[in-house]
């Protein structure tokens, strides 16, 4: 037996994007019902350390009104950098100049704070979405895998690079770049592996070259946070059973036996089965036709290579959708229109920059072209 009720405006995923759209409207008086898949906030890590930038994700932070407790999340000198060759020689290093220019916080905690800005009624977990229905007139029915079904005014997709919602507006979907990311953690580095700490120093390090790298992030309690780029084909990584840790780490290590023991450390000590992230990406100025009471944001809209701007973009496009229906109120399609256009425009922008930036880490001339690009931000 299915449940059948009816919300004005349906918020498909608790991601940043969604959360800061729900949190948005509800500061204005406007209510929103979330719709996630996880049975609740805590059933799954949220990952790793995200930088927030100032022109969107901090934008979107302020309009949500949370900027003081934002503050209080923010991890201290997380925003310096180091660029080291694949020999683990030191080739650009810049502290934290304490601007809060991209400050870092855990994605986790960022998601608790959007979490307790709004009524907890207001989110329904253990919610994932099986298929949408066009009811007609901008109306539409939610069916969800655990058998019930919600009608709404408007369904926002904010559910993610694999979208159900976005099956309503375009065929598109998402396409391999031909880069894999693998997810390794090295726990107490600081004792048990104090050369590779040394390298990676306090924060952020990148070890790019040619078609290969890696990149970590420093985390707390001594964790090093570790992503492993190859740029290899979907089968080669079909090919390794990760979930066999001691094989699937030798077998990545392979790829790095010319590379400084300091750096191949990152990944054969991993304490984690290595988990591959292969990345995909709509087209960069993916769009759509408007349909009445149905649209999208973050990754469901714009899937990019990760740049850093993916959550920022997220967190942005919850805002200024947000804004928008609040500045014209009962004219929802005008709301819906306006923030679409402006959308379609700065995520084309930030995608075909994400792409270059990808070639900067594992293009030809990389590492130095990393170098050129942190020296040029640097003296701008």
């Amino acid at each position: 037996m299915t449940q059948s009720n009816h919300t004005a405006i349906a918020i498909i995923g608790a991601g940043p994007g969604g959360l800061v759209l729900a949190r948005v409207l509800h500061v204005h008086g406007i209510h929103a019902t979330v719709f996630e898949a996880d049975a609740s906030a805590a059933s799954r890590s949220q990952g790793g350390l995200l930088d927030i930038h100032e022109k969107d994700g901090q934008f979107a932070v302020k309009a949500a009104g949370l900027w003081e407790e934002f503050v209080k999340l923010i991890h201290p000198g997380a925003e310096a950098t180091r660029i080291v060759d694949k020999n683990g020689k030191l080739l650009f290093a810049e502290p934290d100049n304490g601007k809060l220019e991209r400050p870092e916080v855990n994605r986790g905690d960022l998601r608790t704070m959007f979490l307790n800005s709004i009524p907890t009624e207001n989110v329904y977990w253990g919610h994932k979405l099986g298929s949408v229905t066009s009811m007609g007139d901008g109306k539409h029915q939610l069916n969800f895998t655990n058998g019930k079904t919600f009608t709404t005014d408007l369904v926002v997709g904010a559910d993610g690079a694999w979208s159900k919602v976005r099956n309503l507006l375009t065929s598109v979907k998402p396409k391999y770049v031909g880069t894999t990311f693998i997810e390794t953690f090295v726990h107490d580095i600081d004792n048990s592996h104090k050369a590779t700490a040394a390298l990676v120093g306090s924060a952020s390090m990148f070890a790019p070259s040619p078609g290969k790298g890696i990149s970590v992030h420093r985390e707390p309690n001594g964790v090093i946070h570790a992503y492993v780029a190859l740029e290899k084909p979907e089968e080669w990584f079909a090919a390794i059973d990760f979930s066999n840790k001691e094989k699937s780490l030798s077998r990545l290590a392979e790829e790095f036996k010319d590379w400084a023991p300091e750096l191949v450390t990152l990944i054969t000590a991993s304490a984690t089965n290595p988990t591959p992230r292969p990345l995909f990406e709509l087209p960069l100025d993916h769009k759509w036709e408007h349909k009445a009471g149905i649209t999208l944001l973050g990754d469901a809209a714009h899937l990019m290579v990760p740049s850093g701007d993916g959550a920022n973009m997220a967190m942005l496009d919850g805002a200024e959708l947000a804004l928008a229906i609040v500045a014209n109120p009962g004219h929802i399609e005008v709301a819906l229109r306006k923030y679409e256009s402006e959308m379609f425009s700065r995520s084309s922008e930030v995608a075909r920059e994400a792409k270059e930036t990808l070639n900067t880490l594992y293009g030809a001339e990389t590492p130095q072209s990393l170098v050129n690009f942190f020296t040029s931000v640097k003296m701008d």
